[in-house]
């Protein structure tokens, strides 16, 4: 395949083969970010990743870059930072604030910028309850990291992270892990290979596996009580 598919009114995608190679994954332009068409996507691992006001791109990149859970690298440094027990956790307490920073970090830096557009998405998804946040405060109450993304059956879809101080993102990914085991989700998909991920555990697998085990769990019904966690970071060891 040489050309991009354009997604109609009825936001159907095309089979993930027909993704380009170059760009790695880029598989669809248009349609909309209304929660029907994203949980349509992320069912079948595809994503959307642009710049506004840009149309929308949607992608499925091969290979896959996945952390399982129970593989979750935690550091000599990561450890002490833990016992250190100084940040505050808390789930879902401030969704807006978290994906604010996420989206300020990209317009400082490279990667793709998390626009009005895409934030909108996201809150609504929050709101109806697919979309989860974890945050790291310090003593003195002032967010200085966290992530954001979709939790599906029992896969988890990690959408973004930032961290103002050291060590705080990691700390998010550890008590998003902490969750994750507890619901005894499958794994998180990190997207595309980097070398933050690949430091805490992640690996590349195959498109088709990728796809393959998100078939047999995304409809699962994990338990809802899970999204909890200690007050503390050191509450993670």
């Amino acid at each position: 395949m040489d050309y991009l598919r354009r997604i109609g009114p009825d936001g159907e995608f095309p089979p993930s083969v027909d993704a380009l190679k170059e760009p790695n994954g880029l598989l669809a332009v248009g349609g909309q970010l209304n929660q029907d068409t994203l949980l349509r996507a992320y069912r079948r691992g595809i994503f959307p990743w642009f710049e506004e006001p840009q149309p929308v791109l949607w992608w499925t990149p091969d290979p896959r870059s996945v952390l399982f859970p129970c593989e979750l690298h935690r550091s000599r440094s990561l450890r002490k930072t833990l016992r250190r027990n100084t940040f505050r956790l808390a789930v879902d307490s401030n969704f807006s604030a978290v994906i604010a920073a996420c989206a300020q970090l990209r317009a400082e830096g490279p990667g793709t910028w998390i626009g009005r557009q895409m934030t909108r998405a996201y809150v609504d998804l929050h709101r109806s309850g697919c979309a989860h946040s974890i945050e790291v405060y310090n003593t003195d109450g002032a967010l200085v990291g966290g992530l954001y993304g979709i939790a599906l059956g029992r896969v988890f879809f990690g959408e973004s992270m930032f961290s103002r101080v050291p060590d705080a993102s990691k700390v998010a990914l550890c008590a998003l892990v902490d969750i994750l085991l507890r619901g005894d989700f499958h794994m998180i998909d990190c997207q595309v290979e980097s070398a933050h991920m690949n430091s805490m555990g992640a690996r590349n697998i195959r498109r088709l596996d990728f796809e393959a085990r998100l078939a047999h769990t995304v409809e699962d019904s994990p338990d809802g009580t899970i999204w909890q966690l200690p007050a503390k970071c050191g509450g993670l060891l």
